[in-house]
């Protein structure tokens, strides 16, 4: 065997089996989400291109017979694959961003329109015309290599355009940084297969490349179900206590606010729990909406069950007055906005850390008891959660 077949066998089946681990780890999960499984799916599109370019490079080293027949099956399906590789991501960034009606029969159609429309054109010119696309010594054509780029460009620029359009409303850093990776990653998978095309044509650039950056969002993802709240994407109780374990405050501007759904119980019983868990998902909403908008540090999480934990640094007593006010009048806000069939209630307590012996903990507290204070006050005032 040649050195450069062996070269791009090594490499191939080395990333194949870095993919096929994280899919494996995957599939054994029996709550995987919607953006897990569209990931999952970009994971097997990529190990599928990674077999053929090494079926590929065996033709041009001379391990296989080079025949019309294999050659032109081994380009198709690296033109299929690298098509389906960035469909899938498409997919994945539209269920990240939040994208309506992305799963409708007619929206999925529509994206495969460019596929359907390049696959029938190159059915046909190979049908016709066969020397258009490739040479009499079997390699492909510029023409052919035109058909290989051009549908992943056009699911290319579709994701930056879903991704991209995020980031001018996005405030906070964290998620506008998020939403540049998932637009721009298949733009860094590109300059991969430029980069060994023009400056390394016998490496294997592309996949190492490719690999490198999937392991990225792999690492991220499963930093996040470690960090964060399934449900509402805040930040769980493990988080806070990594937070708090840090012991940064400063005294009398360091504020914990306890808050919690008023009857949530009335909203399960008659409603339902997929309900109950959308109105925590309301709450949770409109909380990140009033955090975002502050100049201040903040922490954010679900403490467990209806109730919620806000962290501000370098606060004022006004501030977290008028913050309060904000909250609750924002979930009302939502609730009718999205024609719920209830208006949430909150009751929010709150505490400040006080001298240098004062701890995080202790604060978590003395809010909790203030919560419930307020709780049992939204109750005698008639300011609980309603159904409508």
């Amino acid at each position: 065997m040649s050195p450069y077949f062996l070269h791009y066998l090594e490499s191939n089946a080395v990333c194949v089996v870095i993919f096929g681990i994280m899919l494996a780890h995957n599939l054994l999960k029996h709550d995987r989400q919607e953006k897990q499984i569209k990931y999952d799916w970009t994971l097997a599109a990529f190990m599928s291109y990674f077999i053929t370019d090494t079926v590929w490079a065996a033709i041009l080293s001379g391990v296989l017979p080079s025949n019309d027949a294999l050659v032109c099956t081994v380009n198709f399906l690296d033109y299929l694959f690298m098509a389906s590789i960035t469909f899938s991501w498409l997919r994945y960034a539209m269920a990240v961003e939040q994208v309506k009606n992305r799963d409708a029969a007619k929206k999925v159609l529509t994206l495969l329109i460019p596929f359907i429309a390049s696959t029938i054109a190159l059915v046909v010119i190979f049908s016709i015309a066969p020397e258009l696309l490739l040479t009499g010594e079997n390699q492909t054509t510029l023409l052919f290599r035109a058909f290989l780029v051009t549908v992943p460009i056009i699911y290319i620029i579709a994701s930056l355009f879903y991704s991209l359009r995020r980031v001018k409303d996005e405030t906070n850093p964290d998620e506008k940084r998020k939403h540049v990776y998932i637009g721009c990653f298949p733009l860094i998978v590109i300059v991969g297969g430029l980069s060994q095309m023009f400056l390394l044509p016998d490496g294997a650039l592309f996949c190492f490349c490719c690999t490198v950056f999937m392991l990225i969002f792999y690492i991220q993802a499963m930093e996040k179900q470690i960090s964060v709240d399934p449900l509402t994407g805040l930040n769980n109780r493990g988080q806070l206590s990594r937070y708090v374990s840090q012991g940064t405050h400063k005294d009398g501007t360091t504020y914990v606010l306890m808050i919690d759904i008023n009857d949530f119980k009335r909203i399960n019983d008659n409603l339902g729990h997929a309900e109950g868990d959308r109105a925590i998902v309301i709450v949770a909403e409109a909380l990140k909406q009033i955090v975002d908008a502050r100049t201040y540090p903040t922490f954010l999480g679900r403490y467990g069950g209806d109730e919620f934990i806000l962290i501000a640094q370098n606060a004022s007593a006004p501030e977290i007055d008028r913050m309060i006010g904000e909250i609750r009048s924002r979930i009302e806000e939502d609730c009718f906005r999205q024609q719920v069939a209830y208006v949430v209630s909150v009751g929010i307590g709150f505490d400040v850390i006080v001298g240098d012996a004062d701890t995080y903990q202790k604060c978590i507290a003395r809010a909790d008891d203030n919560l419930y204070i307020d709780k049992k006050n939204c109750k005698l005032n008639g300011q609980t959660t309603l159904l409508r």
